[in-house]
Protein backbone atom coordinates (compact mmCIF):
# COMPACT_ATOMS: atom_id res chain seq x y z
CA UNK A 1 0.00 0.00 0.00
CA UNK A 2 0.86 3.63 -0.49
CA UNK A 3 2.00 5.34 2.62
CA UNK A 4 3.19 9.24 2.89
CA UNK A 5 5.29 10.40 5.56
CA UNK A 6 6.18 13.69 6.60
CA UNK A 7 9.10 15.18 8.22
CA UNK A 8 10.92 18.66 9.29
CA UNK A 9 8.68 19.97 11.84
CA UNK A 10 9.94 21.57 14.91
CA UNK A 11 10.23 24.74 17.55
CA UNK A 12 11.43 27.76 15.46
CA UNK A 13 11.29 31.29 16.72
CA UNK A 14 9.69 33.52 15.16
CA UNK A 15 11.30 34.98 11.65
CA UNK A 16 13.14 31.82 10.97
CA UNK A 17 12.67 28.90 8.64
CA UNK A 18 11.79 25.28 8.39
CA UNK A 19 12.00 23.10 5.81
CA UNK A 20 9.09 20.35 5.45
CA UNK A 21 9.48 17.49 3.86
CA UNK A 22 6.91 14.41 2.02
CA UNK A 23 7.90 11.10 0.29
CA UNK A 24 5.27 8.63 -1.24
CA UNK A 25 6.15 5.03 -0.96
CA UNK A 26 4.79 1.73 -1.72
CA UNK A 27 2.89 0.67 -4.87
CA UNK A 28 2.86 3.95 -7.05
CA UNK A 29 1.68 3.51 -10.66
CA UNK A 30 1.57 7.58 -10.61
CA UNK A 31 1.20 10.83 -8.46
CA UNK A 32 -0.49 13.79 -10.10
CA UNK A 33 -0.18 16.52 -7.48
CA UNK A 34 1.09 16.91 -3.98
CA UNK A 35 -0.02 19.93 -1.36
CA UNK A 36 0.85 21.03 2.14
CA UNK A 37 -2.49 21.63 4.43
CA UNK A 38 -2.86 22.70 8.16
CA UNK A 39 -4.69 22.56 10.94
CA UNK A 40 -4.30 24.68 13.95
CA UNK A 41 -6.14 23.27 17.25
CA UNK A 42 -9.89 24.42 17.50
CA UNK A 43 -9.53 25.46 13.48
CA UNK A 44 -10.47 23.82 10.35
CA UNK A 45 -7.96 21.79 8.03
CA UNK A 46 -6.64 24.55 5.39
CA UNK A 47 -4.95 24.61 2.20
CA UNK A 48 -1.41 26.19 2.54
CA UNK A 49 0.27 24.89 -1.14
CA UNK A 50 -0.06 22.96 -3.99
CA UNK A 51 2.12 22.01 -6.89
CA UNK A 52 1.18 19.59 -10.13
CA UNK A 53 2.21 19.45 -13.62
CA UNK A 54 0.17 22.63 -14.06
CA UNK A 55 1.80 24.79 -11.37
CA UNK A 56 1.49 25.64 -8.27
CA UNK A 57 -0.64 27.08 -5.84
CA UNK A 58 -0.65 28.90 -2.52
CA UNK A 59 -3.07 29.96 0.22
CA UNK A 60 -2.37 34.21 0.58
CA UNK A 61 -1.44 33.17 3.51
CA UNK A 62 1.80 32.29 2.30
CA UNK A 63 2.34 34.22 -0.80
CA UNK A 64 6.08 35.16 -0.79
CA UNK A 65 6.61 33.76 2.73
CA UNK A 66 6.24 29.75 1.42
CA UNK A 67 7.65 27.73 -1.54
CA UNK A 68 6.42 24.14 -2.30
CA UNK A 69 8.68 22.27 -4.70
CA UNK A 70 8.90 18.03 -5.87
CA UNK A 71 11.46 15.76 -6.87
CA UNK A 72 11.80 14.73 -9.81
CA UNK A 73 10.12 11.35 -9.37
CA UNK A 74 7.44 13.76 -8.36
CA UNK A 75 7.35 10.74 -5.07
CA UNK A 76 8.82 13.80 -2.80
CA UNK A 77 7.13 16.73 -2.09
CA UNK A 78 9.03 19.95 0.15
CA UNK A 79 7.61 23.03 1.52
CA UNK A 80 10.55 25.94 2.68
CA UNK A 81 8.92 27.79 5.05
CA UNK A 82 10.69 31.52 5.22
CA UNK A 83 9.82 34.62 7.76
CA UNK A 84 7.60 32.26 10.00
CA UNK A 85 4.80 34.11 12.18
CA UNK A 86 3.35 32.89 15.59
CA UNK A 87 -0.38 32.15 13.32
CA UNK A 88 1.77 29.43 11.11
CA UNK A 89 2.08 27.21 14.06
CA UNK A 90 -0.23 23.71 13.01
CA UNK A 91 -0.07 20.53 12.50
CA UNK A 92 1.51 20.13 8.75
CA UNK A 93 -0.31 17.60 6.30
CA UNK A 94 0.99 16.19 3.66
CA UNK A 95 -1.50 15.06 0.81
CA UNK A 96 -0.89 13.51 -2.63
CA UNK A 97 -2.92 12.03 -5.51
CA UNK A 98 -1.68 8.69 -5.80
CA UNK A 99 -2.85 6.20 -8.30
CA UNK A 100 -6.46 7.24 -8.11
CA UNK A 101 -6.70 7.97 -4.72
CA UNK A 102 -6.37 10.98 -2.35
CA UNK A 103 -3.88 10.03 0.45
CA UNK A 104 -3.17 11.93 3.77
CA UNK A 105 0.04 11.37 5.66
CA UNK A 106 -0.04 11.94 9.68
CA UNK A 107 1.00 14.99 10.10
CA UNK A 108 3.91 16.92 11.17
CA UNK A 109 3.98 19.55 14.34
CA UNK A 110 4.82 23.58 13.33
CA UNK A 111 5.26 25.81 16.31
CA UNK A 112 6.69 29.13 16.12
CA UNK A 113 6.98 30.43 19.49
CA UNK A 114 5.32 34.30 19.76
Amino acid sequence: QVQLVESGGGLVQPGGSLRLSCTASGSIFSIYAMGWYRQAPGKERELVATISDYGTNYADSAKGRFTISRNNAKDTVFLQMNSLKPEDTAVYYCNAWVNQNSLWGQGTQVTVSS
